[in-house]
């Protein structure tokens, strides 16, 4: 169905076919009618930070900013949804046109900067959400007005208005649309702020009676160095997760394009290798206690393969579901359970 759907969608603006989309989306599920946009995956248990996920493929934040499609979504067959980015007040985030298809290269570029209803709106959505078939994560932000130095109070703030309701939570430091959100990424500031998210977790935890667990999302455009010293960072500071990665600044493998230099974060197939290699050498400088989450470029199961292969425990679309649609879902669950019951070949993981 979605190949019918998609030629009038690409006929319209990026931004305008997000909103036309999701509302269709919504309409099917109110009707009963998701059967027809997706085929639901077997189930494929997976666990990961304390968690046992239905299956291990998720959808990434930035889809659904405010939480308004959370049933509708994973009736499509996500183990997960991620919502957000939120941030503490409204904010209508950058001026429009702000999001740009890149076909001949499966790619978008978005500078949508955190456009959201707020946390309390936020919140109103989840709690009438039902939530029969998957989890869910609450991706965290700060507003754009708030300077680094206080950033801290917009995520605490946001971290105890979605604790009771989150499944996972993750704390976004990379987004690329943000004026100055990646300096969060240094070393000492990650440390300021994880830190001080973790007591305020651990504290939440003991007033909630559970512990969700709390994910740092980081950018494919770190150095080797910056990797390095984050791994050292989120190690220390005992973080339930990582996710790899956010869009990328970088604008490789879209060279001459239309609208490859417009500014923002660039994700699909030109982010998958960039994005998989941070994901790697995080894997390999985080304890294993420490699951990752992989995504950036997944636009078949193969890639969710790679992903999987590299270190990812559970993976993330979004932009392959702009090209492919609903049914890489599935495509990547059936993928994933392949390699794991496939016999072990003692294979070193796929380059990209």
């Amino acid at each position: 169905m979605y190949a019918l759907a998609r030629p009038f969608l690409f006929g319209l603006d990026a931004e305008t076919a997000h909103g036309v989309g999701l509302k269709a989306m919504e309409a099917a599920y109110r009707s009963g009618l998701s059967p027809l946009l997706a085929r639901r995956p077997t189930p494929l248990p997976t666990k990961a930070f304390g968690l046992t996920f239905p299956n291990p493929v998720g959808l990434a934040a930035g889809l659904d900013k405010n939480g308004e499609h959370i049933d509708a979504l994973l009736a499509l067959g996500f183990g997960f949804v991620e919502v957000g980015t939120v941030t503490p007040q409204p904010q209508e985030g950058n001026p429009k046109p702000r999001m740009f298809r890149l076909p001949g290269q499966q790619a978008v570029i978005n500078r949508l900067g955190f456009n959201n209803g707020g946390v309390d709106a936020l919140v109103r959505n989840v709690e009438k959400a039902q939530r029969k078939h998957g989890l869910l994560g609450i991706n965290i932000g700060k507003n754009k007005d708030t300077p680094n130095e206080s950033a801290e109070s917009d995520y605490l703030l946001c971290l105890q208005r979605v604790y009771p309701l989150a499944d996972y939570i993750t704390v976004n430091i990379s987004s690329p649309n943000t004026a100055g959100l990646r300096e969060l990424q240094e070393e000492q500031a990650l440390r300021r702020l994880v830190g001080a998210l973790r007591e305020a977790q651990e504290a939440l935890g003991a007033r909630h009676g559970k512990r969700v667990p709390m994910l740092v999302k980081i950018a494919p455009d770190l150095s080797d160095e910056d990797v390095e010293a984050a791994a050292r960072v989120l190690s220390d500071l005992q973080v339930d997760g990582v996710i790899a990665t956010n869009t990328t600044v970088s604008r490789m493998g879209v060279e001459g394009a239309r609208h490859a230099n417009e500014q923002g974060g660039l994700s699909g197939r030109p982010v998958m290798g960039q994005s998989t290699a941070v994901l790697r050498m995080m894997r390999t400088r985080l304890p294993e206690s420490i699951p990752m989450i992989g995504v950036g470029g997944i636009l078949s199961g193969a890639d969710a393969v790679t992903k999987t292969a590299a270190g990812a425990s559970l993976v993330q679309c979004y932009t392959g579901l702009v090209y492919r649609g609903p049914a890489l879902v599935h495509e990547c669950v059936e993928a994933i359970r392949r390699r794991k019951e496939a016999p072990s070949r003692g294979n070193v993981p796929p380059t990209v």
